[in-house]
């Protein structure tokens, strides 16, 4: 299958496109957003220059899954997934924060403690931890939403004080997000993975606040193996994991940061093909179903008849 990187759908009652690091979001007539979860893949916040086959379909059915299985906790903005890269649902006002929740030190947070940082998003973090160990209770370090750039680091305390979320609905998403983290930790449990970290976006329709984007997917979350985890820790070998972070490992190995003047390295075939398969390999760890690769004939032509239909209907 070639890799989908790019989209321009006229859907029904279309009013515009908006195009992300990785979705092509369609907004449905100021009612409904269809989006589109390409083939496209980013780190470091740059977008890399080759898609990746079969990714967006392995993302948009993991959150899918992930959606139905904790609409009891918080409702969400999916209204239906009529194509397989595709989920059309309620159009929110986003917050213009991020949840992010860590149950680990790992990733940018360890990033951070290596350098000597002891508070995280105003969260005080204790002396002596080693990479990827558990925190004594999960830790939320929100970040901010940019529509340019990076996201950064930012505490609680600076949410309410500057006004960006108002303290009840906060206290909300600081609910949702533990529940939510909750829930899957347990789902991942039973699958022999471990829910290290991940994010979670929330928004307003009507008053309400809904869950809204993808949620507990390898490009929003990382995953351990729960075998051999404390046999590494112990020993201070990196953690088997199921993430998008061996993405990022690749390109550090490789001189790419994502910093000014870097060239990203050469994205083989072989470095293609094999990012495909951990993708697959994570999809059918996390949901415990078999991948199935969807017809790849005429992928658009597929999507835009099946989104259409949908629209049509509601």
């Amino acid at each position: 299958m070639k890799a989908i990187v790019k989209t321009n759908f006229q859907f029904p009652k279309q009013k515009n496109l908006y195009v992300g690091k990785v979705r092509d979001v369609y907004n449905i007539d100021d009612k409904y957003l269809a989006m589109v979860v390409s083939d496209r893949i980013s780190a470091f916040d740059v977008v890399l220059p080759e898609g990746v086959p079969y990714k967006g379909q392995i993302l948009n059915q993991i959150a899918t899954k992930f959606l139905d299985a904790t609409s009891d906790i918080v409702q969400n903005w999916k209204i239906g997934t009529p194509d397989p890269m595709v989920t059309v649902g309620h159009m929110c006002e986003p917050f213009k924060v991020e949840m992010v929740i860590r149950g680990y030190l790992s990733g940018h947070a360890w990033r951070e403690y290596k350098a000597g940082k002891r508070t995280l998003c105003g969260i005080n973090l204790p002396e002596g931890m080693k990479e990827n160990q558990k925190f004594p209770t999960p830790i939320i370090t929100p970040t901010t939403k940019e529509d340019i750039g990076h996201d950064e680091d930012i505490s609680k305390e600076e949410i309410l004080s500057s006004g960006i979320v108002s303290k009840e609905d906060y206290e909300a998403l600081e609910k949702y997000t533990l529940a939510l983290f909750e829930r899957g930790s347990q789902m991942a449990k039973e699958r022999g993975l471990i829910l290290v970290d991940t994010k979670y976006e929330f928004g307003k329709k009507n008053g309400e606040i809904y869950l809204i984007d993808e949620i507990h997917t390898p490009d929003s979350s990382r995953y351990f193996y729960a075998e051999g985890y404390e046999e590494r820790l112990d020993k201070n070998e990196p953690q088997k994991q199921l993430s998008k972070e061996f993405v990022r490992e690749w390109l550090m190995e490789n001189g790419f940061q994502g910093q000014k003047g870097q060239e990203v390295p050469n994205m083989t075939e072989e470095i293609i093909n094999s990012i495909t398969e951990r993708y697959i390999e994570l999809f059918e760890h996390i949901t415990g179903d078999k991948f199935v690769k969807a017809d790849s004939d005429d992928v658009q032509k597929r999507m835009n008849s099946n989104v259409s239909e949908f629209l049509n209907n509601l």
